[in-house]
C-alpha cells in the first residue's frame, strides 16, 4: 500500500480516522489490551449435521481481559504477515494483524483489536475489510480467525462481517487462563 492509498474511515466509522499498512515501529509494535465484556456464552450443541451454536445468557456478564502479547515478526520482513492500522492522528486506536498461507489460500487474522473509547464505530469493520482486500489481492480463498466461545460480542460481530462458523477445539486453552472455554473457527469465503 503507498501512501496514495492510505483511505479514511469507512461510511459510518468514526470521523479523522485514517487507515494504513503500519509504516514505522511505533506503529508495527503497538499493542491495545484486549478484553471484552459479554452476557452471553456459546455452548456448541452437537447435531445429526454437524454442531450448532446456541447462546445462554451469563448472570452476572464476565468481562475478560486477555494477556499482552508481544508484537510478532516485522511485517515488512515476514511473508504474508501484514499489519494495518487505524489511526487518530499519531494515535494508534486499531489494528488488524494478518498472516496469508498460500498453500491453502488462507488469510488468518491473528489479532484484531480496536481500543476500548472507539469500539462501535465501525473501526472494525473497517480494519476488518482492509484485511480482506489484502486476502483478495494475494488471491486468498478463504479469511479465517480464531475467538473463544464467550467473546459473544465478537462473534456477533464476525457474524455481521460474513463470518461462519467452520470448526471448534475444546483443548485449544487447556492450561491457560482461557481454561474450559471453546475455540471457535470462523470463515468467510472469497471465491
Amino acid at each position: 500500500m503507498t501512501a496514495s492509498d492510505r483511505r479514511p474511515a469507512e461510511p459510518g466509522a468514526a470521523d479523522d480516522i485514517t487507515y494504513r499498512v503500519a509504516e514505522n515501529e511505533r506503529e508495527k509494535s503497538a499493542v491495545i489490551k484486549g478484553e471484552f465484556i459479554s452476557d452471553t456464552v456459546f455452548e456448541v450443541a452437537g447435531s445429526e449435521s454437524g454442531f450448532t451454536l446456541r447462546p445462554s445468557k451469563l448472570d452476572p456478564p464476565v468481562h475478560k481481559v486477555f494477556p499482552v502479547d508481544e508484537p510478532g515478526e516485522d511485517a515488512e520482513t515476514a511473508e504474508g504477515k501484514r499489519r494495518f492500522v487505524a489511526l487518530d492522528g499519531e494515535l494508534v486506536c486499531g489494528y488488524v494483524d494478518t498472516d496469508y498461507e498460500p498453500w491453502n489460500r488462507r488469510l488468518t487474522i491473528a489479532d484484531i483489536e480496536v481500543a476500548s473509547p472507539y469500539r462501535g464505530r465501525g473501526i472494525g469493520r473497517a480494519l476488518m475489510n482492509h484485511a480482506v482486500d489484502w486476502a483478495r489481492k494475494r488471491g486468498a480463498g478463504h479469511v479465517w480467525l480464531e475467538v473463544t466461545n464467550i467473546n459473544a460480542p465478537a462473534v456477533r460481530a464476525y457474524q455481521r462481517m460474513g463470518f461462519a462458523l467452520c470448526g471448534m477445539d475444546t483443548s485449544l486453552y487447556h492450561g491457560t487462563e482461557s481454561e474450559g472455554e471453546t475455540a471457535l473457527f470462523m470463515s468467510r469465503f472469497l471465491d
